[in-house]
């Protein structure tokens, strides 16, 4: 038997270089350089599109809004000195805000904590799944629709203006709240959905060998470790409030003052009509009947001002979040 030949290395072979990522675009086919400039021209439209909106708006609103504005109420008249101011409208959007998110957060998070924890993967679950994604993409209008044929039924009549001989009409700040708790569901369950799922499995199975049950792991340590998502989640639900106009023209009116019902304080406004900053802009603009164009712009800088503030929250969640915990919370208003 011979013995074996000793290891002799060849000669190095240069290494071999191609294109690679930082090869210039001049070198590129005339298809792949067309995809970067549209990427480049898309990207910068865009920004130019947001800033000049911005702008815009920052310029009309610093030049009409007065303080007298938010502090007074709108009346009927025919120039902009006698039309007040747009109170009633900010109230009603807080209003509105508070009742869409009180009845939307416990059916978000009970939902994605069912769907995370307990529901997978059932057919149960993926009917809930398509439920909540065919909610968030019907139209507004058709969810004012509905909302208005349920609340005109005299079953809920306790919950809408109801008139002198019985009459039903299905408007309140009860019926538009609920209705506006459906568009801001989507976003709360899928940022919740998607924060438990990204919670690595050992912080589970550690609670698990402290002898937790499932229900006090998902209380004591899974809830916690998703507090921004839930929160990121209740910022882009109130953004979609804040910013929507079918559900408030069809089930608030065509009013922009309080219109309560009943004798009880505080709930003969909840079930009395009303607006919104949004219906406020559309009733006033150059479209509208109001003709306070000007009071319009500034109520629409007003909107623009708290959904920046809104993104800048939802940033601020954003890194606190991923600082503290390690996961990633879903960010930006949409």
């Amino acid at each position: 038997m011979s013995a074996l030949a000793p290891y002799s290395p060849g000669p190095e072979r240069p290494m071999q270089t191609g294109p690679g990522r930082r090869s210039s675009p001049m070198s590129w086919r005339w298809g792949d350089r067309l995809a970067l400039a549209f990427a480049w021209t898309a990207g910068i439209g865009l920004c130019l599109i947001a800033a000049a909106i911005v702008i815009y708006m920052g310029y009309r609103g610093v030049e009409y809004l007065r303080p007298s504005l938010l502090v007074s109420r709108p009346s009927a008249g025919t120039s902009q000195n006698a039309t007040g101011g747009f109170l009633d409208p900010l109230l009603g959007t807080a209003l509105l805000t508070l009742i869409g998110v009180l009845l939307a957060v416990p059916l978000a998070v009970g939902s994605a904590v069912w769907i995370a924890e307990y529901g997978r993967p059932t057919w149960l679950a993926r009917a809930v799944e398509s439920s909540i994604e065919i909610v968030a993409g019907t139209p507004d209008i058709v969810i004012a629709i509905f909302g208005l044929a349920i609340f005109q039924l005299s079953l809920f009549a306790p919950f809408s203006f109801t008139a002198e001989h019985g009459g039903v009409f299905g408007r309140s700040f009860i019926a538009a709240g609920a209705m506006m708790s459906l568009i801001a569901l989507p976003p709360l369950f899928t940022a919740t959905r998607d924060g438990l799922q990204a919670v690595p499995a050992h912080m589970r199975e550690a609670a698990f060998a402290l002898g937790k049950t499932r229900i006090a792991t998902i209380r004591r340590v899974l809830l916690p470790s998703v507090r921004s998502n839930i929160a990121t989640g209740v910022t882009l639900g109130v953004s979609r409030i804040i910013g929507d106009t079918a559900i408030v023209v069809l089930l608030l009116g065509e009013t922009l003052r309080f219109g309560p019902q009943g004798s009880v304080p505080a709930i003969n406004i909840l079930r009395g009509t009303g607006a919104s900053l949004t219906s406020y802009i559309y009733d006033n603009s150059p479209a509208g009947e109001g003709a306070a164009p000007q009071k319009a712009y500034a109520a629409a800088f007003v909107l623009i001002v708290f959904v920046l503030l809104l993104n800048l929250i939802v940033q601020r969640i954003g890194r606190s979040g991923t600082d503290s915990t390690g996961l990633t919370a879903v960010g930006g208003v949409v």
